[in-house]
């Protein structure tokens, strides 16, 4: 373990370890060059020694360094200091997926596709730079505190060409659970894999658990290989048939049955916001259940030799050693901080409008499921929903009919979808070139179109389900539906609705519907749910039988983000069974806005940090345009909101860079030497006369202002003066001696 304080290349300071994993020790470190937190992943010291350990640490950089993207954990730097090999890489505070699955049991069919989206759209990324994970398990999915979902640790990625993927003579495999049946056989591995890890991950998230397990990884591998996946509706009766179908079509053994790219299965899954019930997604794959004398699984089981397996053991039991470094990265981090996927209305109105009314697509993916007959009478058998089996049946009828038509007919109706698709492209074409005035010769104009954006939220209480369905299709309006008691509206009719009736919205916007399950409503009270994460209130409410409704979120300075700040009615209020309560959640601290701080002085900065409830955090620099005490740039700019507390960085000029010069020995040099010497070095020379001195000969320097050796700013006044040799003896003094000696010699 590094002892805080340690810096590494110079630059990074580690501040305390936050996790640990199979092969590395992941610390909170400070970049000092960019002035910003970072995650700094250390070889262990049991590898720094093995080579073939060190080639896998500085592989997953070389992925990952590729990569920039929000659903990805970047990686910044990496490097060897005193032995030390570490990897710099962006610092995501939050927790994993697998750590939200097991605090939460299993999530709910929306949460699921919320992040699934996210995951894979990250995965998409590095399949477009021609990087394949191979290792996508919920353990290396990270939920960062805003709710950024981002995929890391490519540690066994390998970079494929950009017209096919690699084969690799030394085959790796990732975590047993979520491994694909060609990675697990050995076989080559392409982004189809990935996509096969993800539906692994889907399945585990709506169900709570992985769809194989066993005591050993082979054992594990195995099933994979051979034994069919079970449908999640199986244990999830009331999951999505569009979710149910796209975790299939994932999780198909052949890779040519699953999703083609993850373009294809990002398509599916934001189609199943929109319409979670419908029948859109391709499932080629699926295999018909056969009479009970001739069941036949349609697969064929694969044989593996000793050696097969022996291999295959190695190979998990050498990646082993590759744990997951982030898997424990954030335990610490408060389990209040896991809802933030629950009801994202905002962002399924964002993703509806690419699908309505797309007949003529639904229809041509509809035709390949014609005489699945088998696969609906096991669909039928999980719901006992009388009028779900009728509806479901009246949809299969429909498709069999289509299928009676003959093939000339089938024809003429292609033509004529193809015709009808022209013409509307003609005139989709005319009214753009009649809007920017086209076909008038002068300039079109723009109007606002806000207005038809919005729309009305029709009443449907008292409606079925599908009449409410209908209803608010005619205005674009999508519908979720719970169930809650009633004493007063009858089975199967909606109960109350929010949006409510006479509503302006959005198109798109889902509109929650609560419908009567036909039992007695029964009192309850409100529990106390002030302070609970959405999350947590959410299901304290639902487990009470009561409809939970959110109402708009507001700024808290006691309550921290994501958490309830009141509800309606009162805690510990007595009402009956599906009432609807509505929360508040709270965002947080009410955000400051940055101050501009390039131009002001360090003090008038400083004063306006705190003046905004921020602190500063100032460095120096060199400038030659900006006068010195004047602040040359800050790190965050000026007018985006933050958190109060949070700390701006700013670099105060030092005033332009100083050229240093060493100044010369003078002594024993004539005065033209000095002088050439002083010019040379860049300084300034002055002559300041003459003096005596019984050291140094006439003509020579015996005194400088600057000793040499000393460095100086270029250009600075160095002062000297040139001797005069010797000074001379008193004439006088001698003479009077000598006069005296000779007259007492006289007298003598």
């Amino acid at each position: 373990m590094i002892k805080e304080g340690v810096f590494l290349g110079k630059r990074y300071e580690i501040l305390g370890r936050i996790g640990s994993g199979g092969m590395a020790d992941v610390y909170k470190g400070k970049d000092h060059k960019l002035n910003r937190f970072v995650a700094i992943k250390v070889l262990k010291s049991t590898y720094r020694s093995d080579e073939t350990f060190i080639k896998k640490f500085l592989s997953e950089a070389q992925a990952a360094a590729g990569l920039m993207h929000p659903n990805v954990v970047n990686v910044y730097d990496v490097g060897q200091d005193r032995g030390l090999y570490y990897m710099v890489m962006e610092l995501v505070e939050g927790i994993t997926l697998k750590d939200y699955i097991e605090k939460k049991g299993k999530l709910s069919a929306k949460e699921t596709i919320s992040i699934s989206i996210q995951m894979v759209t990250g995965i998409q990324a590095a399949h477009n730079c021609h990087i394949i994970h191979r290792d996508i398990k919920p353990q290396n999915i990270i939920i960062s505190k805003d709710g950024k979902v981002k995929v890391t640790d490519f540690g066994i990625a390998r970079a494929t060409t950009s017209t096919a993927t690699q084969a690799v003579t030394t085959t790796v495999m990732g975590s047993v659970h979520y491994t694909s049946p060609e990675q697990a056989r050995g076989g080559i591995v392409d982004e189809k894999s990935d996509i096969y890890s993800a539906g692994i991950t889907m399945y585990e998230m709506i169900t709570g658990h992985v769809p194989f397990d066993g005591d050993s990884t082979v054992t594990v591998a195995l099933k994979h290989l051979n034994e069919v996946i079970k449908s999640p509706a199986e244990e999830v009766p009331d999951i999505p048939y569009s979710l149910e179908c796209i975790i299939m079509k994932c999780t198909q053994k052949l890779p040519n049955k699953r999703y083609m790219s993850c373009e294809e299965l990002l398509q599916d899954l934001k189609h199943s916001l929109v319409d979670p019930d419908g029948d859109f997604v391709v499932l080629d794959g699926v295999t018909k259940r056969m009479p009970a004398a001739s069941q036949d699984t349609g697969r064929t089981t694969v044989v593996m030799s000793q050696d097969e397996l022996n291999r295959m053991k190695n190979r998990q039991n050498y990646n082993d050693d590759y744990d997951d470094d982030y898997e424990d990265d954030y335990d610490d981090y408060d389990d209040r901080r896991r809802s933030r996927y629950d009801d994202d209305d905002d962002y399924d109105d964002r993703r509806r409008s690419r699908y309505d009314d797309d007949d003529d697509y639904d229809d041509r993916r509809r035709s390949r499921y014609d005489d699945d007959d088998d696969y609906d009478d096991r669909r039928r058998s999980r719901y006992d929903d009388d009028d779900y089996d009728d509806r479901r049946k009246d949809r299969y009828d429909d498709r069999r009919k289509k299928n009676e038509v003959n093939k000339d007919t089938k024809k003429i109706m292609k033509i004529l979808m193809v015709v009808a698709g022209v013409v509307i492209a003609l005139l989709i074409m005319f009214l753009v070139g009649n809007a920017v005035g086209v076909f008038k010769g002068g300039k079109g104009t723009t109007t606002q179109q806000t207005d038809s954006e919005m729309v009305k939220v029709p009443d449907v209480t008292g409606k079925t389900y599908e009449e409410a369905q209908k209803e608010l299709n005619k205005y674009d309006l999508g519908i979720h539906k719970s169930t809650a008691p009633s004493d007063t509206v009858a089975k199967g009719k909606i109960i109350s609705q929010d949006p409510a009736d006479g509503k302006k919205v959005k198109k798109h916007t889902t509109v929650n519907v609560v419908i009567s399950s036909g039992e007695e409503a029964k009192m309850t009270t409100i529990p106390n749910v002030v302070g609970m994460s959405e999350a947590d209130a959410e299901k304290a409410l639902q487990d009470k039988n009561l409809v939970v409704k959110k109402g708009d979120p507001v700024y808290s300075d006691d309550v921290e983000q994501g958490e309830v700040v009141s509800v309606s009615p009162s805690e510990g209020a007595e009402v009956k069974e599906g009432t609807t309560v509505t929360l508040v959640i709270s965002k947080g601290n009410q955000p400051a806005t940055v101050p501009k701080l390039t131009g002001k002085s360090q003090s008038d900065a400083e004063a306006a940090l705190s003046q905004a409830g921020l602190s500063g955090n100032a460095t120096e620099d060199y400038s030659d345009t900006v006068e010195e005490g004047v602040i040359i740039s800050q790190d965050t700019d000026a007018g985006k909101e933050v958190s109060k507390g949070t700390t701006i960085g700013y670099v105060v000029s030092k005033g332009p860079k100083m050229t240093v010069v060493t100044v010369p020995d003078l002594s024993y040099k004539d005065q033209n030497t000095a002088e050439k010497l002083l010019k040379q070095a860049g300084l300034t020379p002055e002559y300041i006369g003459e003096d005596y001195s019984d050291e140094y000969p006439e003509g020579q320097v015996f005194y400088q202002s600057v000793s040499s050796g000393t460095q100086v700013e270029k250009g600075t006044t160095v002062q000297y003066m040139v001797s005069k040799g010797s000074q001379p003896s008193d004439p006088d003094s001698g003479d009077s001696g000598n006069d005296s000696g000779t007259e007492e010699n006289t007298n003598q």
